[in-house]
């Protein structure tokens, strides 16, 4: 599956994307403490986004981040380790994926965890701020079919001062 490679204003299925992802992955994860959160920017309604739909495994202990990696990797999920964040251990699609999507595993209250909360909820809260976020995406969605590092670089320091303001 290859990743979109634009941003588009806000979808109401974005939602409905995740319960889906979240009924297909469910089922891995029976017997394991957790709870499965809708994170990134399809998370908030009103804003536009890469139609990537961003979750969160979250479990309650460090101890059970190897099982959950372990019951993602059955199915058919390919661990891609934190990709730089610690915290967060990232994975690959698997082949059969219903819906583009990031999926990693997060400690829950870890840093990794509170980020993608805090920017979510704030964004859900502010529009000038949300507004300034989709200016600031578009203008880098250029990047996307060329040099997706340079995009996550561009909005980082947009995306800093929203989480210290998300802080506040």
């Amino acid at each position: 599956m290859i990743a979109p490679a634009e941003v588009l204003d806000y979808d109401p299925r974005w939602p409905l994307w995740f319960a889906e992802i979240r009924a297909r992955v469910t089922p891995y994860l029976d017997g394991l403490p957790h709870h499965l959160e809708h994170v990134g920017s399809t998370a908030v309604p009103g804003l536009a986004a890469k139609p990537i739909i961003d979750v969160d495994i979250v479990v309650p202990a460090a101890g059970l981040v190897r099982m959950a990696i372990e019951r993602l990797t059955a199915a058919g999920y390919r661990h891609e380790g934190d990709q730089g964040i610690p915290g967060r251990e990232a994975f690959a699609l698997p082949p059969d994926a219903v819906h583009y999507h990031h999926l990693y595993v997060v400690v829950e209250g870890n840093k990794a965890h509170q980020d993608h909360v805090a920017l979510r909820d704030h964004l859900r809260l502010n529009a000038a701020d949300r507004e300034r976020y989709a200016a600031r995406k578009r203008e880098l969605a250029h990047l996307l079919t060329t040099d997706r590092a340079a995009y996550v670089e561009g909005k980082a320091a947009l995306v800093e001062e929203l989480l210290a303001d998300a802080g506040r």
